[in-house]
């Protein structure tokens, strides 16, 4: 196994250094939850990198959001240059579930874009799990529904060495099984094809292909070459090919199934027809014998995930293998954000369980169908050997679990938590005109948060005709114009934006430097004790930050967000005072609101909506069918860049102008 090894030209600083010392000791003596409380800027991915070098196990990283996920797999991928960094997340970049609404007799079909990139992504991830220890996978809550058995997947394999007599026929039947399709005139990922006395597999992990020259059966050379240019890389004395799915059985297990799927149909039919459920069981009877012959032929069907508990040959009930059982026994999971994801986590499987309940009720499923679904929470944490919950605000449960509660409170650059005042709602209008005013003066940008979108409308037209530049922003605002009114908030072409909930992790804002919070002694999620000290953590890097909270009395959770904030302003000011750093404001880039690389900055901008849009004439079919196929183009590569705002905002204005073209 390769060592990991953090490449950084930082070393720990503030209290990053204790943190790591403190978590790295508790999970080499074996504490099963621990928590990293980290304020906003003080470097906890850092500290989570420093960690994995300390304790040297195969890590998961489970974030609640594909964008923060993204942003932290770069960052992984920048610490640990000389290991297997890899990023698992839904390969969807538009889904939409099997559902049936009893109500309004209304069947939804499944339909669904899968992202390539994506995809080779999540296969390179149990690829990876399968050969190396040095890997770190980045992961959503995706992470927790069912995959292939790790035993299934690991006898999934296609191997053959240079020097080797193979029967080739079987060895192209071997790549079938493996769900490889046969191209013999384009060689794309997960396809394969045959030439003479050469055969070429492009394995759907990988970004280059393998070619075989046969001498009649016998292996004469391989090689790894690029299926773009068909430049060859590299000779290789071996190669491995894993399947190019992740849900994959052999035909053996497949047709030793079939019968507890018979046999089940059986039952099911005499339940609905003894129920009076007559068109229900016609239903399912067509809909589960089309997928049995399917499956007897081919060996898949569309939906064979239905039948996983059948297929892998589980009791009605038991939990599915998951990402996480491809992990060795020994690994150490981080739950980043867990204040969110968590509840993320613990959400998922009854939200999964109504919808096929009511496809099972009305013929369309089968039984065993429930049982492809995402673990419970109470199977989720079972499988956790270690874990570090890493939160800015983690709740009580995570701290009442935890061995230890780790605070990493200094931040590196000497940044405080903004000052705090509560003022009374009475005259809050003109107040906070005001304390706006100073900040235009002072070319710093100012935040406003209300409760609803019908104020934060209403009072983005109540300033402005005061003569401020404000903007609002809600969730029925589309996302690039969300983007594009972040960045030119930064940019200054507005002084002011009103919103209810401003806290999306991984935007920062440093040129805000004040944060007005209306109603803020209201009871409700928007004011909790979370969303409060989330809030505060926007002015933070900012050096003049401030945050007005205007209420008519003191909640608790206000009370308890203040003495939270201003204990780290004392810890901060001590730290800073004993190495005599001065405080300055974050200075970052406005391209890195969403995009943590200049380069990729650039990548993103080469081409937006409206220039495309400006070289086509969307009323003429062929035009507007151009234009959509360079959206299209324009989306899949903001998907493999990781950039996912920008993708759905693409996939968006796609199908705008599908409908303006069915009008």
């Amino acid at each position: 196994m390769r060592p990991f090894e953090v490449v950084s030209p930082f070393k720990p600083a503030g209290d990053q250094g204790e943190a790591i010392a403190a978590l790295a000791a508790g999970i080499k003596a074996g504490d099963k939850y621990q928590t990293l409380q980290g304020v906003t800027g003080s470097g906890k991915t850092f500290t989570m990198a420093k960690i994995i070098e300390a304790v040297q196990i195969p890590t998961l990283i489970v974030s609640h959001n594909k964008t923060l996920a993204a942003q932290l797999f770069r960052e992984f991928k920048g610490f640990f240059p000389h290991n297997a960094v890899e990023y698992f997340v839904s390969y969807y970049d538009y889904y939409q579930p099997e559902a049936y609404v009893a109500s309004r007799d209304l069947y939804i079909e499944k339909d669904a874009s899968i992202n390539e990139e994506i995809e080779r992504m999540r296969l390179s991830a149990t690829r990876s799990l399968m050969e190396r220890k040095d890997v770190i996978i980045v992961a959503t809550v995706s992470c927790i529904y069912g995959l292939a058995t790790p035993e299934v997947y690991r006898k999934m394999t296609a191997t053959f060495s240079k020097g080797d007599t193979v029967d080739v026929d079987a060895l192209i039947r071997r790549f079938v099984e493996l769900q490889y399709e046969r191209n013999d005139a384009v060689l794309e990922r997960g396809r394969f094809r045959r030439r003479g006395d050469t055969l070429e597999i492009y394995p759907a992990y990988l970004e280059e292909a393998y070619r075989v020259d046969l001498d009649w059966d016998k292996v004469e050379r391989i090689r790894r070459f690029n299926p773009v240019s068909g430049e060859m890389m590299e000779e290789l004395d071996r190669a491995l090919i894993y399947p190019a799915k992740q849900f994959v059985m052999p035909a053996d297990m497949v047709h030793n199934a079939l019968g507890a799927i018979k046999k089940e149909l059986a039952e099911r039919l005499e339940f609905l027809q003894d129920a009076g459920k007559i068109m229900e069981a016609e239903r399912l009877k067509t809909r589960v014998e089309y997928d049995i012959e399917m499956l007897t032929e081919m060996g898949y069907c569309p939906g064979i995930e239905n039948y996983s508990a059948p297929l892998a040959g589980r009791k009605p009930g038991e939990a599915p293998d998951t990402l996480i059982d491809y992990l060795p026994k020994e690994h150490l999971t981080f739950i980043d954000e867990s204040h969110v994801t968590l509840p993320q986590i613990g959400a998922m499987f009854a939200g999964d369980r109504s919808r096929k309940q009511s496809l099972v009720d009305y013929g369309f499923r089968l039984p065993c169908a429930l049982d492809n679904r995402p673990l419970r929470y109470d199977e989720f944490v079972e499988r956790l050997d270690r874990a570090i919950f890493v939160s800015a605000t983690p709740t009580k449960i995570e701290i009442e679990q935890s061995k230890r509660v780790v605070q990493q409170l200094i931040r590196p650059t000497g940044l405080l938590d903004p000052e705090i005042e509560v003022r009374p709602s009475e005259g809050q209008m003109e107040d906070i005109y005001g304390e706006v005013q100073k900040r235009i003066k002072a070319g710093e940008r100012s935040l406003i948060l209300t409760l609803t979108k019908k104020m934060a409308e209403d009072l983005t037209d109540y300033l402005s005709g005061l003569g401020l530049k404000v903007r609002y922003i809600h969730s029925e605002v589309e996302t690039i114009e969300r983007v594009e009114i972040l960045t030119q908030l930064r940019q200054g072409g507005f002084d002011v934006l009103v919103g209810i909930n401003l806290l999306r992790e991984g935007i920062d804002l440093p040129e805000v430097s004040f944060i007005a919070i209306l109603d803020a002694d209201k009871i409700g999620f928007l004011r909790s004790l979370t969303s409060l000290v989330q809030i505060i953590g926007r002015a933070a890097r900012n050096a003049a930050g401030k945050v007005i909270m205007y209420a008519d009395r003191m909640s608790d959770a206000m009370d308890k967000a203040i003495t939270e904030t201003n204990r780290r302003r004392e810890a901060q000011i001590a730290y800073n005072k004993a190495h005599g750093i001065t405080p300055a404001t974050v200075k970052k880039a406005i391209a890195d609101i969403l995009i943590r690389h200049a380069e990729e900055a650039e990548d993103a901008a080469a081409t937006s909506i409206e220039v495309l849009k400006k070289s086509y004439n969307v009323l003429i079919p062929a035009q507007r069918k151009q234009l959509v196929k360079a959206l299209e183009n324009e989306m899949l590569e903001h998907a493999k860049n990781l950039e996912f705002e920008q993708a759905a905002a693409i996939r968006d204005e796609i199908a705008r102008i599908g409908e303006l073209g069915r009008k």
